[in-house]
C-alpha cells in the first residue's frame, strides 16, 4: 500500500523524562529527546535514514517530499482560583 504521509507519535515517559516518538509505518524508529521541540529534528533524521536503509518503495507517493506528522498530547496545569467571599 502506497502512503502519502507518516504519522509518529510522541508520548511523554515520566520515568525517564523523555519525548519517546515511534511508528507503525517506519519500523525500527524509536528516538527520544527532552524536550518536543527536540523529537522534530531527531524524528526526521531517523525517518531518513531508515528510508534510506529500508527503501522507499512504500513510500512513493509522486510527492517530492513526504509529510511526517508527530502527533502528541500535552497537559498543562493550574491553581484553582481562591473564591473571594
Amino acid at each position: 500500500m502506497k502512503h502519502v504521509s507518516i504519522i509518529v507519535r510522541a508520548d511523554w515517559d515520566e520515568e525517564a523524562q523523555v519525548w519517546v516518538a515511534t511508528s507503525h509505518e517506519i519500523d525500527g524508529l524509536a528516538v527520544e529527546a527532552e524536550t518536543i521541540e527536540a523529537i522534530k529534528q531527531k524524528v526526521t533524521d531517523a525517518i531518513l535514514d531508515l528510508l534510506e536503509l529500508n527503501g522507499i518503495e512504500d513510500f512513493e507517493s509522486g510527492l517530492d517530499e513526504i509529510p511526517i506528522h508527530i502527533m502528541s498530547e500535552q497537559m498543562a496545569r493550574i491553581r484553582k482560583p481562591k473564591l473571594v467571599a
